[in-house]
């Protein structure tokens, strides 16, 4: 079911893309560590790069889930070795308006064992993570992790 929500929303754009963005804040590996212990809900966490093909391919997907599911978890993206131009041209084109940050060594993901972009990292709330997919996520997964999600504690 999760998938049709997610598979309707991705035809519609959000029209509350702000048309001229304050630059991507900085985050380093003890802020996002913070970020996820202080977690009241879920989150989804995703690594990308404008300059990374497969990132571009489901950048959709997570603008129309985080319409979808916005209110119940928490999404993030993290823009790793790219430039902020790069980035808020990235977040622009795909009317992205959920919290982003700028992590240009990429050492948060480094420092999560992950490697290369895309990289899409479930949490529960507190911060212990149920899942790691390395690589472009599809829809199906997208929506299977997202109702494991939703019925976590």
């Amino acid at each position: 079911m999760v998938a049709l929500v997610v598979a309707a929303a991705a035809c519609s754009a959000d029209p509350a893309v702000p048309s001229n963005r304050e630059p991507i804040p900085s985050l380093t590996v003890s802020e996002f560590e913070t970020l996820l212990g202080s977690a009241d809900q879920p989150l989804v966490v995703n690594v990308w790069a404008s300059w990374c093909l497969p990132c571009r391919s489901e950048a959709s997907l997570f603008r129309s889930a985080h319409v979808e599911f916005g209110d119940r978890i928490r999404f993030v993206g993290i823009d790793v070795r790219d430039s902020q131009a790069g980035g808020l041209a990235f977040l622009n084109e795909f009317g992205i308006v959920y919290e982003n940050y700028f992590d240009p060594e990429g050492a948060i993901p480094a420092e999560l064992g992950g490697f290369g972009v895309p990289l899409t990292y479930f949490f529960a709330a507190g911060g212990d993570r149920l899942f790691l997919q390395s690589g472009v996520i599809d829809e199906r997964t997208l929506a299977l992790q997202i109702d494991e999600l939703l019925a976590s504690p």
